[in-house]
């Protein structure tokens, strides 16, 4: 099995149908027929996005009977939210430092104040 990278889970969930087998999940465990049946795609389209989202890390699955019971994968998805935390601290310390000064911050990044007035 492919350990988790992050890089991948993002760009899986670049797709519609794998956010809304997402969306899906999150609110409890399915099977994929029931997934199939809240979507607008075949069941075999279905299981190819699981597949996806299970080699990103994004869902883990158990058997039951003859079932297959799909869920989100809480490591996965901690991993993701993680990152984004990280990004999101990222761009707050770099507000911070453009309201800090100004000034400083135009001349760092190469900002023309007077760009946005045309």
């Amino acid at each position: 099995m492919d350990a988790y990278r992050s890089d991948d889970a993002w760009s899986v969930l670049g797709d519609p149908s794998r956010r809304s087998i997402v969306e899906c999940l999150a609110e409890r465990p399915r099977a994929v027929g029931e997934l199939a049946d809240a979507l607008p795609i075949s069941r075999p389209a279905v299981s190819q996005h699981l597949k996806v989202l299970k080699n990103a890390g994004l869902v883990s699955e158990r058997v039951a009977g003859t079932r297959r019971i799909y869920r989100l994968d809480p490591a996965g998805v901690a991993a993701m939210r993680d990152q984004l935390d990280t990004y999101w601290n990222r761009a707050l310390a770099g507000f911070q430092e453009a309201v800090a000064s100004p000034d400083q911050f135009d001349e760092e990044h190469a900002i023309d104040p007077g760009q946005d007035k045309q």
